[in-house]
């Protein structure tokens, strides 16, 4: 018997299992790497260049006070150039500029010099030259007239100009309250100063070429057939006036002087609605019949309510003024018959006042205002036509009458509201005949 010799002698050993058939193995493989999912491409981010660290130097501290120094340097310097600028115009320049005459009106304080003299280019700073003066205490013995000076001038030397007995020969015009156009001329040829009144009324109304367009009321004057423009501007005061000058100069200064001295109405008359001409023209009325400060707002009144009451009995709204009427009596002050315009047209001579003139002028035939003024009257007689008496409006006043200078009441005002109770004052003022 055979022994299988693959088999143990010991029985209790587990059995081997059978070997199977080997299977072919599969060529080693190395081992995958593992893939990672591709990232979609993102678009670049432009990252900040890092900055790169600086090394930091230590920092120079400059001293606060050389800080200081430096600022205050560069003011004195830019002061230094300032205050040489300033000295040089008070030492004057190297070069002088052409002459000038400069004329320094009567009264005239330095600041005005000064300013006139920085105009006309004579000095580049009047508030320095002004201090100046005033500091070298040679303010008082600055004169007024013509000096003939040069940009360039050292500040003393202008000084000593400007002190020299240097005046041109002056005079005083004085023009009273209500004179006519005419009788302003005349005042100005018996002073010498114009040849004749054409002269002076043709440059005074505009007829010779002179231009007073730089005056606003000039301006303003309608061209409504009146006798005269200037009737009523040429302006009642006293002036000092040069007695070398053409006769544009004297009637420039009293038109500048009329100026100055209605400017201030100007908001008034707005107010009122209506304009500095009509008010020149009813100031010359209340000149001629009254002329007193106290009196002139009640005659004002009256003539107010003539031009504008709802009385049936002044419906026509006449203004009915003997000052400037068809009366030709010698004994009526009467602008169109007996006054310097009334003889220099020659009216009386003629024996007649022209037909066309009383259509313009005559207070008893037209309604309102006549075509111009009848003289040049005051400031107190343009206020009051501007301001009446509103009493004496209220109440209806429309005459009024003057005592007569022979009687015991010249000079008193009587006042009326009917025609009955101006008769009645008429007689106790000494006028009925």
């Amino acid at each position: 018997m055979r022994i299988n010799r693959n088999e143990t002698s010991a029985g209790n050993q587990t059995p081997r299992p059978a070997p199977q058939p080997q299977q072919k193995a599969a060529p080693a493989q190395p081992p995958r790497e593992k893939k990672e999912a591709p990232e979609t491409p993102r678009p670049a981010r432009k990252e900040k260049p890092k900055a790169k660290k600086k090394e930091r130097r230590p920092r120079r501290r400059v001293p606060v006070g050389c800080v200081i120094l430096v600022i205050f340097v560069a003011l004195l310097a830019f002061g230094g150039f300032q205050v040489m600028r300033l000295y040089d115009e008070v030492d004057g320049g190297s070069v002088l500029g052409e002459e000038q005459t400069i004329t320094v009106e009567q009264g005239s304080s330095v600041g005005a010099i000064a300013a006139q003299l920085k105009e006309a280019g004579i000095i580049q700073y009047d508030w320095l030259f002004k201090e100046y003066v005033q500091l070298s205490g040679k303010a008082s013995g600055i004169q007024y007239g013509d000096f003939a000076l040069r940009s360039g001038m050292d500040y003393n030397s202008i000084i000593q100009a400007l002190s020299q007995e240097t005046r041109r020969p002056t005079t005083d015009i004085t023009i009273p309250e209500g004179t006519t156009a005419v009788g302003v001329a005349q005042i100005f040829v018996d002073a010498g100063l114009v040849d004749s009144v054409d002269t002076f009324l043709s440059c005074a109304n505009g007829l010779d070429g002179s231009d007073f367009s730089q005056y606003s009321f000039w301006n303003e004057i309608p061209d409504n057939g009146r006798l005269m423009k200037c009737e009523g501007y040429l302006f009642p005061e006293t002036y000092n006036v040069y007695a070398d000058e053409d006769v544009y100069y004297y009637v420039d200064t009293l038109y500048a002087e009329f100026e100055k001295q209605t400017a201030a109405l100007a908001d008034t008359i707005a107010e009122k609605g209506t304009t500095l001409d009509d008010v020149v023209k009813l100031a010359s009325f209340i000149q001629e019949e009254a002329g007193v400060p106290e009196e002139d707002p009640k005659v004002s009144a009256c003539f107010h309510n003539r031009l504008e009451s709802d009385d049936p009995l002044w419906a026509e709204h006449k203004l009915e003024s003997n000052a400037c009427s068809y009366i030709t009596q010698d004994v009526e002050n009467n602008y169109l018959w007996n006054s310097p315009t009334a003889e220099y047209y020659g009216w009386p001579e003629q024996g007649a006042i022209p037909e066309d003139v009383l259509e313009l002028y005559d207070t008893y035939r037209i309604s309102g205002l006549p075509a111009g003024p009848i003289s040049c009257p005051g400031y107190a007689a343009i206020e009051a036509a501007l301001n009446p008496d509103q009493q004496f409006i209220d109440e209806g006043y429309f005459f009024f009458v003057t005592g007569h200078p022979d009687t015991d009441v010249a000079g008193q005002y009587f006042y009326a509201k009917t025609a009955d109770e101006h008769q009645a004052n008429v007689e106790t003022a000494g006028w009925a005949y």
